[in-house]
């Protein structure tokens, strides 16, 4: 219903099995790993606002290069992300958040046609373009990911 109300006119699609990890999502939709737009929700120290950051399920993030940009950061429990976001973990999207968030979204991202969201569940997602997901979230685009 949100996403449709944003106007957005893919269809949220139930997963088989669960969708909690980016390589089980991505198997369940026989897409790559990396097209799958993982949510991960961070607390800043400074005033306990929740930092999510939307990241390719490739990579993982890197928590000095998100501090950097938004301020030191700790981690958000699963009470933290259930009362901050609405969700659970494993089910985190991107939009519809309780307490609107200060966002960033990995600019590898941008790097793939079509990528995958968690829709609000575990086993739901929808599809998007990168575009679109910077529309829809209007968070500014970044390196967060952990370089080898």
């Amino acid at each position: 219903m949100l996403l449709q109300s944003l106007g957005h006119d893919k269809p949220v699609v139930m997963l088989p099995a669960s969708g909690k990890t980016s390589a089980q999502a991505a198997e369940g939709l026989g897409c790559s790993v990396a097209q799958i737009a993982k949510s991960i929700i961070f607390r800043r120290l400074a005033d306990d606002a929740p930092v999510l950051v939307v990241a390719s399920g490739i990579n993982r993030v890197d928590e000095a290069k998100v501090a950097a940009r938004v301020g030191a950061l700790g981690k958000a429990d699963a009470r933290f992300v259930r009362e901050t976001s609405g969700y659970a973990i494993g089910g985190v999207c991107p939009i519809g958040h309780t307490v609107r968030p200060v966002m960033l979204l990995d600019s590898d991202l941008f790097l793939y046609d079509s990528l995958w969201a968690a829709a609000g569940h575990p086993n739901a997602v929808f599809n998007l373009t990168p575009a679109q997901l910077a529309a829809l979230t209007g968070a500014e685009s970044a390196d967060v990911a952990q370089r080898a």
